[in-house]
């Protein structure tokens, strides 16, 4: 008999669910124009015209929160699935073969743990120009460390099993032992690994936009959104109340899904 959803997993289904749908709407439908700044409607507090407000320059609220979502997920999906795949290539391999190579890799990424990974991601992009590429690629190099450690240590506990050494006594390659019969087996961890990336990851990318290293304006995004709130806190608190609940909500679901599927499945 299967195991049922729990109910953290189903209200990380909802959360994230309810988040995707606004991301995915802004594609077609804001309330109003994004970029629109209208000066008769400065720090306007939540109505059922701005249900979120509108910000100093008299954007509104809930619209660029749609949009910011689209964005800031975007890069989340980019960087983690991305992360992933190199990071599980890495650490299949390694795990699988051991030796010398398990060694080196395992010192690199122990170097790369050693620092801070906000600390790592702001160096990067520090140095390199400021895009959503950039992001990327900084978000990445934090990344992959994690996912080839997941990797590493459950091919290591499923490489010496009797299947797989049957597989190899009837020919079979190593490539195909790795990715035919090991690799459906940790499915379940990866995905798990995954959707926590995930939180993590919008999490990453709200920081550094907050920096303002981030999405660069006029592109809406989470974190810029509560950078530019700070100095109108107590005037108009819902300009920083609307994006850091989307964040917290976000990051809750993610979390919340990813839990729910490692004690299901794990």
């Amino acid at each position: 008999m299967s195991r049922r959803w729990g109910l953290e997993a189903k209200i990380g289904a909802v959360l994230v669910a309810a988040v995707m749908a606004l991301s995915v709407l802004s594609l077609v439908y804001t309330p109003h124009p994004v970029y629109e700044m209208v000066s008769g409607a400065r720090d306007l507090a939540p109505s059922l015209t701005h249900p979120f407000g509108t910000d100093s320059f008299g954007r509104d609220q809930l619209s660029r929160i749609m949009v910011g979502g689209r964005y800031t997920i975007l890069v989340a999906l980019v960087t983690v699935f991305g992360s992933a795949l190199i990071g599980s290539a890495i650490g299949l391999t390694i795990g699988y073969f051991s030796g010398a190579l398990d060694t080196a890799v395992m010192r690199l990424v122990d170097a790369l743990s050693a620092f801070p990974g906000i600390l790592l991601a702001l160096i990067f992009v520090a140095v390199l120009p400021a895009s959503s590429l950039t992001i990327v690629i900084a978000l990445l190099i934090l990344f992959i460390p994690g996912f080839t450690r997941i990797m590493r240590s459950s091919m290591l506990t499923w490489r010496n099993l009797d299947f797989v050494n049957t597989a190899l006594v009837m020919g079979a390659g190593h490539f195909r032992i790795i990715t035919r019969h090991i690799f459906p087996n940790l499915l379940p961890v990866l995905l798990s690994a995954l959707i926590i990336g995930l939180s993590n990851a919008i999490l990453a990318e709200a920081t550094l936009s907050f920096l303002g290293l981030g999405i660069q304006p006029p592109t809406p995004s989470w974190g810029r959104m509560l950078a530019e709130a700070q100095s109108h806190l107590f005037s108009a608190p819902w300009c920083a109340v609307a994006p850091g609940l989307m964040i917290i909500l976000t990051v809750l679901g993610f979390h919340f899904l990813g839990e729910g599927i490692r004690k299901r499945y794990c």
